[in-house]
């Protein structure tokens, strides 16, 4: 115990238990204050999410944000809806009515689309069921797209036609004729298709041009449009599609088209989180994401599309169809966790190891202390107790091996006092043992040479043979 005491309180190694503490500490800091980085899996590679996510990386790293992105690119919907389920990927591009993750919670809606089908005024083409053997165009042809288009012919008893082989089609079926943007109009005016489906954001571009070109085959100028009637009842069949509005004028004022408010059924791209990820990283995603917006949107337009998901109160968010993480209800709430409110577990268990630890160092420490002290007080009464013997032994051998431990035990004095703190009162009793020891032993060394004459000289100062020099 003496030995690990002496050790433990050398310099160097108050010095490098410092310095391990220390380091401990900025590694500590470290840790708290490195980026969190989340694989984010994207799709379609031909769709404007993935213009949308790099952006928000890129301007992530920029600002050096505490939140890192990873993306992971795939050609389908079904795959990155994939990659979150099986747990490749933190976050992901996730279209609900394709592929909906049973562990995926939806932190922002990327972009809202609605079916659209449009068709010459003349056409008369204003509900589902006039769309019975019928030929409509479509830009994009993408799986996504085609599943959403089946789901509402099925609802009304039409089918997707498997091959169109031109001529008529038979009864209660629907051919889809991909056909190029440019072409469109020509299509229109050659009766070689009767409308045009696109599920698309209304307030999109392309949406825009889409409708002039309707427009443009229209000798009217007049477009119509399929009306979903009752939209509601549809989604309450299919939870993973959700009803939209077209307002009046929404794709021009004169003439004004749609003339009356359309409603029809549309899907959305969101962006979920895995349900494991913690609240405090899913709220700060979601933060940067709809903090930095105005400026996506100045490299990609999709990302004025970003919203935040419609929800009536906290409970509703978190049990409906499509459930809100709830780190993203916290932001929406305003009601996020400050930093001492995240970590109050670990500085908590900190703070108490903390005090653990240092009553331990204070308790070795008291320890150690009363171990040296006890040590000079050992020597201490032995250098009494020499004192006592050498007034009781005669013999000159005798006096002449305690006059040596004398000065071994004055000199492990010395080291301890020049090593250890130590009490002025301790150190000065040994002091006063250790003089009192020598000038015994002197006096005892000369009443054995001089005999009778010891009591005259008992008195005087002497002086110690070569054996104490």
């Amino acid at each position: 115990m003496r030995r690990f005491g002496k050790l433990l309180l050398r310099p160097e190694i108050v010095f490098l238990i410092l310095a391990i503490g220390l380091g401990l500490a900025a590694a500590g800091a470290y840790w708290a204050s490195r980026a969190t980085v989340l694989t984010v899996a994207v799709a379609p590679r031909d769709g404007t999410e993935p213009a949308v996510i790099q952006a928000y990386a890129d301007a992530l790293a920029k600002r050096h944000k505490e939140i890192r992105l990873k993306i992971l690119p795939f050609d389908d919907v079904r795959d990155s809806a994939e990659a979150l389920r099986d747990g490749r990927a933190d976050l992901a591009v996730v279209r609900p009515d394709v592929a909906l993750p049973d562990n995926g919670l939806t932190l922002a809606i990327l972009r809202d689309q609605a079916m659209i089908i449009a068709s010459p005024e003349a056409s008369e083409i204003t509900r589902f069921p006039d769309l019975d053997r019928k030929r409509l165009a479509i830009l994009a042809h993408r799986d996504a797209d085609e599943t959403l288009i089946r789901s509402m012919l099925a609802h009304y008893g039409l089918t997707l036609a498997s091959q169109d082989k031109g001529g008529p089609l038979p009864p209660r079926q629907v051919a889809l004729v991909e056909v190029a943007e440019a072409d469109l109009t020509a299509a229109l005016t050659r009766k070689e298709v009767d409308a045009v489906v696109s599920v698309i954001a209304p307030t999109a571009p392309t949406a825009q041009r889409i409708v002039e070109s309707v427009q443009a085959a229209s000798r009217s100028r007049k477009v119509a449009f399929v009306d979903v009637e009752n939209a509601d009842a549809i989604v309450a069949r299919m939870p993973r599609l959700q009803m939209v509005s077209m307002p009046a004028e929404t794709f021009g004022g004169s003439p004004k088209v749609p003339e009356e408010d359309v409603h029809t059924v549309g899907a959305s791209y969101r962006l979920m989180a895995r349900a494991s990820l913690s609240r405090s990283v899913a709220a700060d995603v979601t933060q940067h994401l709809f903090e930095l917006r105005s400026g996506l949107a100045n490299v990609t337009a999709a990302a004025d599309y970003v919203q935040a998901p419609a929800y009536e109160s906290t409970s509703g968010a978190t049990s409906a169809r499509l459930p809100i993480h709830p780190g993203a209800v916290d932001y929406f709430e305003r009601e996020q966790q400050s930093f001492v409110e995240r970590y109050e577990t670990w500085i908590y268990l900190v703070a108490f190891l903390g005090g653990g630890i240092g009553s331990a160092f204070a308790w070795v420490g008291q320890r150690l202390s009363r171990l040296r002290r006890e040590r000079i007080e050992e020597a201490t009464d032995r250098l009494l107790a020499i004192r006592q013997e050498a007034q009781d032994s005669p013999d000159p051998t005798r006096l002449v091996t305690l006059a040596r431990e004398i000065d071994d035990l004055a000199g492990d004095i010395a080291r301890h006092a020049l090593e250890r703190p130590t009490e002025g009162r301790t150190l000065s009793a040994a002091a006063i043992a250790i003089d009192a020891a020598r000038s015994t032993i002197k006096r005892a060394i000369a009443v054995g040479r001089h005999g009778d004459d010891a009591p005259a000289l008992a008195g005087q100062t002497v002086t110690a043979g070569p054996e104490l020099s």
